[in-house]
């Protein structure tokens, strides 16, 4: 369609680098960066951004999909450049309809439900310290789930 796209991953380390193959055939400059720099590109998503944004990259959307913390950073950074930014909001979602209320957020100061208004919503009118709070709620409980039936899953990931 003639639009020009940057993609910008991040991982915490080159062992967990999945579908590089599948993001270089959708855009025109994919940059891959590790927590730990084990790919050779150490750092977050944040400073690929900002790099490109300092070198001259001229961007007219920024899309963000990802843990809050992260998107939080993204819009933020967006905001002070005057970049248009959609998140993607993954709350848990039980009904799909909206009453049940699990995926509520406040986005412009109004109520959103994201299983019906969204996902996707303007990350600079995200309330973002909200959405934060909520998505502990079942902390405590998902962890002990984790426990309870023997899921290494996560530990995984945090060893890989």
């Amino acid at each position: 369609m003639g639009a020009k796209v940057d993609m910008i991953a991040g991982f915490r380390n080159k062992d967990i680098i999945i579908l590089e193959d599948e993001m270089k055939a959708v855009c025109d400059n994919l940059i891959l960066t590790t927590d730990d720099g084990s790919n050779g590109n150490k750092g977050f998503v944040t400073d690929a951004l900002r790099q490109n944004i300092e070198n001259g990259s001229n961007y007219d959307l920024v899309i963000a999909i990802g843990p809050l913390v992260m998107m939080r950073a993204i819009c933020d950074m967006t905001k002070k450049y005057g970049i248009k930014t959609i998140i993607s909001m993954n709350p848990i979602m039980i009904d799909g309809t909206g009453m049940c209320g699990g995926c509520r957020l406040t986005v412009g100061g109004k109520t959103k439900f994201a299983c019906v208004d969204g996902p996707d919503f303007d990350g600079h009118e995200v309330d973002f310290d909200e959405a934060i709070k909520r998505s502990r709620t079942y902390f405590d409980m998902e962890k002990e789930s984790t426990r309870e039936y023997n899921c290494h899953l996560m530990e995984g990931a945090k060893n890989a």
